[in-house]
């Protein structure tokens, strides 16, 4: 692909630019340039911004609020939100069921859902893995038994993230016979936090956060318009959802300001003599996650020049997620060997934007230590690195 930005293509990264000089609210930017953590509010008072822009949904189509978009213009769009440190949209609206719902809804639920999403007047979680059902998601147990014009829903969902902070829920069920084959009894609903039998229960990290969370349905009554589709048809659309959130997680503009801001300060950082940035094993590590990275950023360019298509990802999204996962996580060693005894001590009070006490050490290595455990887990959601590697064995080799 050729990476000679066009004059028309300057122009657009100069607007791009200039609109994050002006919009891009400054608290916001100083917590994600510090290391600070962003509350609810803060998602959504910046995604509320870019769809007044028309600027929220850079994958959907024209239709229904995208922007038409080029391949190019994405990528110029996504590294330009990364240098300022803009976050990018919560994935689980705009990014995992909204495909769903425009590809597979009907017209109906398009009216219904769409406009909320777009607008981050609603905010989604995701209810896939379960006690027993995590990287082999097909057994999984919730089942959700017609009656007349609902269905009644029972189990239990687990690592939902932030699910404590959501209004709606899209969620895999079982709507089929026992004796069914597991893939082909397996429906997708759309349900409303706020439904009778519907309970929350924190999941607390290492760090005391939570997170993540188990949602217990109790007999939850969800009304037959709210299924996707087809009845039996839910593991089809689960993939699909599965390829645009595996795209995502590869976060290749990310890894990029992270690594370059690694290099800059490993050349202000004593090695017991001279900069670590000059030491040789220092060096063959950055050089060997550059090479990687290089290779992930041509590959997701490639599949943005797909999507841009109308295409739903394939078999490159699982790639995309294992390689980009990996370099995330070598980055995070990275920031930990650099942070050295500093990344050791944990004050969690000092990750708040309103933290007036002395920090330990330099910003960077404060959440060195943090984001690396956290961020273990990366190579396991989205479905385990392991089975992307099946599953690529499968669609691409052949196997």
């Amino acid at each position: 692909m050729n990476t000679d930005l066009s004059a028309e293509e300057l122009a657009f990264q100069a607007e791009v630019t200039d609109f994050l000089a002006n919009e891009f609210p400054a608290d916001i930017r100083n917590k994600t340039n510090n290391g600070y953590e962003l509350e609810k509010e803060d998602h959504v008072r910046w995604q509320k911004i870019l769809a007044d822009k028309g600027w929220a949904a850079v994958n959907w189509p024209v239709e229904h609020g995208g922007t038409g978009w080029s391949s190019t213009q994405k990528y110029i769009f996504s590294n330009e939100c990364a240098k300022v440190g803009a976050p990018a949209v919560m994935a689980f609206g705009i990014s995992m069921v909204a495909p769903v719902i425009y590809t597979y809804g009907n017209e109906e639920q398009k009216e219904r859902f769409l406009p909320d999403i777009l607008a981050s007047n609603v905010w989604w979680c995701q209810g896939y893995s379960e006690p027993n059902a995590g990287s082999d998601l097909a057994s999984l147990r919730t089942t959700g038994v017609r009656d007349g014009d609902e269905y009644v829903v029972n189990g239990t969902k687990t690592w939902t993230t932030l699910g404590q902070h959501a209004d709606w829920i899209f969620c895999l069920v079982r709507t089929g016979a026992a004796e069914e084959k597991n893939q082909a009894s397996i429906s997708f609903l759309l349900i409303d936090m706020k439904t009778p039998g519907i309970k929350v229960s924190p999941i607390y990290l290492l760090d005391g956060t939570p997170e993540v969370n188990e949602v217990h349905f109790d007999n939850v009554r969800v009304p037959v318009e709210n299924l996707i589709g087809e009845e039996g048809k839910g593991w089809t659309y689960a993939k699909v959802l599965l390829t645009h959130e595996r795209t995502g997680i590869a976060g290749v503009a990310n890894s990029k300001i992270r690594l370059s801001k690694i290099k800059a300060k490993a050349a202000e950082t004593c090695d017991g003599g001279p900069m670590l940035s000059e030491n040789p094993m220092w060096q063959q590590k950055v050089a060997d996650i550059e090479i990687e990275l290089l290779a992930l950023e041509y590959t997701d360019l490639r599949t943005l020049a797909a999507v841009s298509t109308g295409k739903a990802p394939g078999p490159e999204s699982s790639i995309l997620k294992i390689k980009g996962t990996e370099i995330q996580q070598a980055i995070d060693e990275l920031n930990v060997e650099m942070a050295g005894y500093y990344g050791l001590p944990f004050v969690r009070e000092q990750f708040v934007a309103d933290y007036e006490e002395i920090k330990i050490g330099p910003e960077q290595a404060a959440n060195s230590s943090p984001r690396y455990f956290n961020n273990r887990k990366a190579t396991i959601y989205g479905g385990s690195n392991e089975i992307q590697t099946n599953i690529i064995c499968k669609a691409v080799l052949g196997l």
